[in-house]
C-alpha cells in the first residue's frame, strides 16, 4: 500500500512538471514585473531561468492595449527562424541596457512553433538573457481579424514587426531596424 501511494505522488508531481505556464488574470502583475527593465545595477551578465508565458489572442490584444501611464511600451514579434529578426535583437538588447530604470517595457513576442519553445526558443532565450522578456503566442490562432482590431499595417504576413506605445501615440515597422532607426523612433516618444 506504502508502494503505490509513493508511487501515486511521485506520477502527481512530474505530471504537474509538464504543465504550460497560461497567464491569467491574477497573474498579470506577474506578467507585467517579469517584463520589466530591471532597475537595479544587473547586467545582461546574469543567467536568467527560462519561463514560458503563452498569451491567447484575447489576451495579446489585452496586452498591447492602450496603458494610461507615461511607460514606453516595446513589442517586437519575431521568431528563432527569421534571419532579420536575430540581426536586430542586438540593437533592442542595447537598448534596454541604456533605458534601464527608465519608464520602458521591452517585450519580445516570440512567433516560433509550439513544438519549439522549450527546446530552440529556450536556448535562445537563455543564451541572449532575454527569458524574462520574452512571452509566446500559437500563431496558428492568430486570424485576420486579430490583427486588423490590434493593427495598422500589419497583417501578419511577415516578420520582425515592431510596435511601440506610449499612451495614445503608437509606432508600427514592418521589417528589422538597424540601430540608429530604433534609437530615432524611441526618441520620438520623449
Amino acid at each position: 500500500m506504502k508502494k503505490l501511494t509513493f508511487s501515486l505522488m511521485i506520477i502527481a508531481l512530474l505530471s504537474s512538471c509538464k504543465k504550460e505556464t497560461k497567464i491569467t488574470e491574477n497573474e498579470e502583475n506577474k506578467i507585467e514585473d517579469s517584463i520589466t527593465i530591471p532597475e537595479s545595477n544587473e547586467t545582461f551578465e546574469a543567467a536568467v531561468p527560462f519561463k514560458k508565458i503563452e498569451l491567447s489572442t484575447e489576451e495579446t490584444t489585452k496586452f498591447l492595449d492602450k496603458q494610461n501611464n507615461d511607460t514606453l511600451y516595446v513589442n517586437n514579434f519575431f521568431a528563432t527562424w527569421c534571419g532579420p529578426c536575430m540581426q536586430e535583437i542586438p540593437h533592442f538588447k542595447k537598448k534596454m541596457e541604456e533605458m534601464k530604470g527608465q519608464p520602458v517595457k521591452f517585450t519580445f513576442v516570440d512567433l516560433d512553433q509550439k513544438e519549439d519553445w522549450d527546446t530552440k526558443v529556450k536556448a535562445f532565450a537563455e543564451k541572449e538573457n532575454l527569458s524574462n522578456h520574452i512571452v509566446f503566442i500559437d500563431g496558428s490562432k492568430l486570424t485576420p481579424e486579430f490583427f486588423k482590431a490590434n493593427f495598422k499595417k500589419w497583417d501578419g504576413g511577415a516578420i520582425p514587426f515592431t510596435f511601440i506605445r506610449k499612451g495614445d501615440k503608437t509606432d508600427e515597422t514592418l521589417g528589422s531596424m538597424s540601430e540608429e532607426m530604433l534609437a530615432e523612433k524611441l526618441n520620438s516618444f520623449k
